[in-house]
């Protein structure tokens, strides 16, 4: 692929903040939302924003120990929301549940740096032979496809509800407001300039906002539910008195560290096996994730990250970046396919981008107005943009198996298995460990590729 920007390009400052935006439109929605769901399961109130603050740092210190090397974007793992839940569930307070989610992303981020140390001096040779093209191919393409369903499932969702609890939006009108979404983005993607070209999902989501307010307006005018898609209540709560203040405008978000300062003196033993039972499995099952998320960065900016920084450098960061993360946000960190797939779509794989995104998250997670405006984005609109990122790591994915010959039998017998695997959502629970899809299709198509890589050609 041929990149606009390069991984050590620097772009001009105005341009990079607005490059710096755009990723963070495409991950910050689901770096948000994971506070959100265990808040609703838990009853805790976790802050959005401070998980916004924990990923910028996250990233920060992913960047320095990668020195400069991956442009990545680290957000909220989906994949620990359950160990999160546990370490509430398991505590004899919420002040203990927050101590948790702290010393859970300890565990799980010396896990990673375990395996750093472990990789460092075994080399990374082995994850060739284990995982070559034929395993890491589909496997990539699985992360996008497994993703289908949410984007399809946001594209026919409003964000306004109704009195039980589900958007009162007709699918028809959110679906409306989604292609719209899809088709500036590829528009402005295919035919824009080089400037249109680099912001494609700034354009997008702008233009299905706009047509999910006009039709919201339409909506409440003419009391039509149907149309009614854009929910304005995250503006509403920054109002005191019908204005925005300086105290409702800037504020301190809510810090993990502090809410558990008092329940760290409540923990026993008990609890901490309960928090490592919780944490600790998981960790290995993103580690697998961590190597198809690398190994798809690679393809797209045709350099090997796993040699060069190295599997150990990127594990370290993502580990030390999870827990630095959670420190301040609760949640811990994963590299996040939609920032891979916003670096495919706009060729602009600058770390300079990436940084700056980073900062802009420390220093939005103050700004009530823009967090709000981000919670107010309708998920149709979301959907529309997801349809074209998780399509791209799909692709990306497909391309790593385009030269491999599925003629041979032992060729096609890994891919059709992971592929279904990972498609048809095969899962694996112990306890209240759940394997997830992904892994598992890694897993079960590493254990095919042993059986018949040493088969005869065909």
């Amino acid at each position: 692929m041929k990149l606009i920007y390069d991984v050590h390009d620097k772009p001009k400052l105005g341009q990079l903040i607005i490059f710096a935006i755009q990723q963070l439109l495409a991950i910050m929605t689901a770096t948000l939302v994971v506070p959100v769901v265990v808040n609703q399961t838990t009853g805790a109130s976790m802050s959005s924003a401070a998980a916004l603050f924990g990923a910028g740092v996250g990233t920060l210190v992913y960047v320095l120990f990668t020195r400069k090397k991956s442009p990545v974007f680290l957000g909220s793992s989906f994949a620990f929301i359950s160990s999160m839940i546990s370490a509430f569930a398991g505590g004899v307070s919420m002040a203990a549940g927050y101590a948790g989610l702290i010393i859970g992303a300890v565990f799980a981020g010396l896990v990673y740096v375990i395996i750093a140390i472990i990789v460092k001096a075994a080399g990374v040779s082995w994850i060739d032979k284990l995982m070559p093209p034929v395993v890491i191919g589909p496997t990539v393409a699985i992360i996008g496809l497994s993703l289908a369903g949410n984007a399809v499932g946001d594209l026919m969702k409003g964000s306004v509800v109704g009195a039980n609890g589900l958007a009162v939006a007709s699918p028809l009108a959110t679906v409306l407001c989604g292609v719209i979404t899809l088709l500036v983005t590829i528009i402005c993607s295919t035919y824009g300039k080089k400037y249109g070209k680099l912001i494609p999902f700034i354009f997008g989501i702008l233009s299905g906002y706009a047509a999910a307010a006009v039709l919201t307006v339409i909506g409440n005018a003419a009391s039509i539910d149907a149309l009614k898609i854009l929910d304005t209540t995250p503006f509403k709560n920054l109002l005191c008195d019908g204005s925005i203040t300086l105290e409702t405008f800037f504020k301190v978000p809510e810090f993990t560290f502090i809410k558990a300062s008092k329940g760290f003196a409540q923990i026993d033993a008990s609890y901490l096996s309960t928090i490592a039972v919780a944490y600790i499995p998981v960790a290995f099952v993103v580690f697998a994730e961590h190597i198809a998320d690398h190994k798809n960065i690679s393809s797209i900016i045709e350099k090997d990250l796993l040699r060069e920084p190295g599997l150990h450098a990127t594990l370290c960061g993502d580990g030390v970046g999870s827990i630095v993360g959670a420190l301040f946000g609760g949640c811990p960190n994963t590299t996040y396919g939609e920032s891979v797939g916003c670096v495919a779509i706009t060729k602009n794989a600058s770390v300079s981008t990436i940084i700056t995104a980073a900062i802009l998250a420390v220093i939005i997670s103050f700004i009530s107005p823009f967090i709000a405006f981000v919670n107010s984005i309708p998920s149709c609109v979301m959907g529309g943009v997801c349809m074209a990122l998780y399509g791209f790591i799909a692709v990306s994915g497909l391309k790593m198996v385009q030269n491999i010959d599925l003629g041979q039998n032992k060729n096609l017998f890994v891919v059709s298995t992971i592929l279904i695997a990972g498609i048809g959502g095969l899962t694996l629970t112990f306890g209240k460990i759940t394997v997830t899809s992904i892994a598992c299709a890694l897993i079960l198509g590493i254990i095919v590729n042993l059986i018949v890589s040493k088969s005869k050609e065909e």
